[in-house]
């Protein structure tokens, strides 16, 4: 019985090795809705479109699943292609009136140019522990890292119509 056992548990890493040899581009910098009303300090002075994906980069291979980036991702090629788009960037308040930040990523994930899963994250912060004392991108990036880990554990099982972050 131990032997069955032991080698069910080798097909099942077999299995989940295979699919993490998968992997999925991400084309880097992530691009911002043209309708979005995001400040323009926070454009220039974040940089979200590079912390976004250095964020899922991070997070999923912390998920055992290989991410690339490439600023000529292509969506109708081969292999898997993540297409992330941030919709919203709220960066309101400040030190002293408390901070209200948030943030809005939609993302769709092809694959040989098929939607195969696609999905809205959104995060909220008020500052955090000792909020007074960080600056507006310090929080927005912070809430760029929270949606990463979301991405990259989407990533692992993607579905259609997926809701993540605080819109869960």
């Amino acid at each position: 019985m131990t032997k069955q056992i032991i080698a069910a548990m080798a097909m099942l890493a077999v299995a989940q090795a295979a699919f993490a040899g998968d992997g999925v581009t991400l084309k880097k910098p992530v691009t911002f809705n043209d309708d979005a009303d995001i400040a323009k300090s926070v454009l220039d002075e974040c940089k979200l479109e590079d912390e976004l994906p250095d964020a899922i980069m991070a997070s999923a291979k912390e998920n055992g699943v290989t991410v690339d980036v490439s600023a000529d991702a292509n969506t109708a090629g081969a292999g898997r292609v993540l297409e992330l788009e941030i919709y919203e960037a709220v960066a309101d308040g400040n030190a002293f009136m408390g901070h209200h930040k948030s943030m809005a990523v939609k993302g769709k994930l092809y694959e040989g140019g098929q939607v195969i899963g696609n999905f809205k994250d959104r995060r909220i912060s008020m500052g955090g522990a000792l909020g007074q004392f960080k600056s507006s991108c310090s929080v927005l990036v912070r809430i760029t890292k929270e949606i990463g880990e979301d991405v990259a554990t989407w990533l692992k099982e993607p579905g259609k119509n997926a809701k993540l972050g605080d819109l869960e």
